[in-house]
């Protein structure tokens, strides 16, 4: 897909196609859970049974993919020149900003029926994040992600890093310069204190002779 900063950008058309298929999928389980109650109460009647399975699932589908549809429309990435930004939620509205100095990593992740609509998801991994934890950032339904990935990384490694595990900065360029040359300055001042102490001492010796 194109990339454009400063541009707000949306998933590929397939996600919704692929978001309601998956949804469907997942309304299985529910389904096979109230058909199971449905044939406690029914005795055992097949032709009831398969009219309250088909029944539930009707509607399990169709509110699935009505959710489904009103998810997409409320999906949207933006990527700044120092930040990356998203939102989505069809009843509680979720947004989130988060640096490229905190970004540690980005995935492309693809399922089988991913594979079957041509997209893929981008996980992105920030610093103090485990592997076990949930993505900060999840960019979903994009149709060519390799460029999208290597614009996010390229404004990654042009800033400062951050330390996976205690989040920390990493100083570099003139920073650095500073911080050996503020490291030189206090060497040289406890030397010369050094100094101090051995001529003062020398002198009580002489002294007590």
């Amino acid at each position: 897909m194109p990339v454009q900063i400063d541009s707000p950008f949306t998933p590929d058309s397939s996600f919704r196609p692929y978001l309601i298929v998956v949804t469907g999928l997942g309304m299985l389980i529910p389904t096979f859970f109230f058909a199971l109650m449905g044939f406690g109460i029914l005795n055992g009647e097949d032709g009831g049974i398969l009219a309250v399975i088909a029944g539930i699932f009707v509607v399990f589908a169709v509110a699935g993919g009505l959710w489904a549809y009103l998810y997409c429309r409320t999906v949207s990435y933006l990527l700044t020149p120092t930040e990356m930004t998203w939102g989505r939620g069809v009843l509680w509205k979720q947004t989130g900003i988060v640096p490229y100095n905190r970004i540690t990593n980005v995935d492309i992740i693809q399922g089988p029926v991913m594979r079957l609509f041509g997209i893929s998801n981008l996980r992105i991994q920030t610093a103090g994040y485990s592997a076990n934890q949930l993505a900060e950032i999840k960019l979903q339904g994009i149709r060519d992600p390799e460029p999208l990935r290597a614009v996010i990384m390229d404004f990654v490694r042009s800033g400062h890093s951050i330390a996976a595990v205690t989040g920390a900065e990493t100083i570099t360029g003139s920073s650095s310069v500073s911080s050996g040359s503020r490291t030189q300055g206090t060497d040289a001042v406890v030397l010369q204190e050094l100094r101090d102490i051995t001529m003062v001492l020398k002198r009580i010796e002489e002294k007590m002779q």
